[in-house]
């Protein structure tokens, strides 16, 4: 293989979903099956020191997670990946510049209820990343009665934070569905989440 040409990869991005900060790419062109890749980052603070990501070096897949490997979820980075095949190497490709902080994008989060006699106890569960836990992450709720559009809303709870909602006045099917938020330098939120809806004081 040391004489094979291998194509680089293409469509490098560095892209935010879902809470984490992801490098994608596509394979070059006639790559064999079992080529394997090897990403590196640089901070905008640090250029031209790349920095290894133990996890995504000879990886099979076409992306590397990036978000616990990074030295600062505040500073830009861009990543670089290139094929491995054998002895044979590809130049590397770059991609655009990113940083968390500001770039992060938001999944919704899932809800979880707990019915009692008088109350609903909603908790939003979030899809993080191990080393964005102690962010500020919050999220909003909606409550309203399945078929109207009226909606009574429960704003800016902080992720770990149980809401509860007395019952004592609503007969029905209710649902519910939340937001997340993050404050960075501007305000983001998620999409809401699919309804989750509950029968309350239904007799019979």
């Amino acid at each position: 293989p040391g004489h094979v040409q291998l194509l680089p990869p293409q469509n490098v991005t560095l892209l935010s979903k879902d809470f984490a900060m992801i490098l994608t790419w596509a394979p070059g062109e006639g790559s064999p099956p079992d080529v394997t890749y090897t990403v590196r980052y640089e901070s905008q603070d640090r250029l031209d020191k790349w920095r290894k990501v133990p996890h995504c070096r000879n990886i099979p897949s076409s992306f590397c997670n990036l978000t616990c490997a990074l030295s600062s979820l505040y500073v830009k980075v861009r990543a670089r990946v290139r094929a491995v095949w054998g002895r044979a190497q590809s130049p590397w490709v770059k991609s655009q510049f990113k940083d968390y902080y500001s770039d992060v994008e938001l999944a919704p989060p899932v809800l979880t209820l707990k019915v009692r006699d008088n109350s609903i106890h909603v908790s939003a569960s979030f899809p993080l990343p191990t080393c964005v836990e102690n962010l500020t992450w919050k999220y909003d709720l909606n409550l309203w009665e399945a078929g109207s559009e009226d909606k009574k809303k429960y704003e800016g709870y902080f992720r770990k934070d149980t809401v509860t909602i007395n019952t004592t006045a609503l007969r029905g099917n209710y649902c519910l569905s939340a937001r997340a938020l993050y404050e960075s330098i501007n305000l983001k939120h998620s999409e809401f989440s699919q309804p989750v809806c509950v029968l309350l004081n239904h007799k019979g």
